[in-house]
């Protein structure tokens, strides 16, 4: 065996091999807790989005029920809404 085919394997990475949570990485602390808010906060981020723009139909229809009382107001709410918005020549 050649020495440089057995070093140029250990040269780079495999993306994401490494885990931002691993407490034996060689990060400091202050980088681990940095990157442990950085993770949190991108994932309220990507809830709140996904909670703005969803249909308040959808999560029963995915299941199979038919959508509460709630849900069919907060729709309606929603188109009224969004018809007053076209009118006013905001959308």
């Amino acid at each position: 065996m050649s020495g440089s085919n057995d070093t140029a394997r250990f040269d780079a990475s495999v993306p994401h091999s490494h885990k931002n949570a691993d407490r034996k990485d060689q990060r400091t602390h202050a980088n681990t807790v940095e990157a442990a808010n950085k993770a949190e906060k991108e994932e309220r981020q990507a809830e709140r989005e996904r909670a703005e723009n969803s249909d308040p139909l959808e999560p029963a229809k995915a299941h199979g029920n038919e959508p509460s009382r709630g849900a069919k107001v907060d729709k309606m709410i929603e188109e009224q809404e969004e018809e007053e918005l076209r009118n006013k020549g905001k959308i």
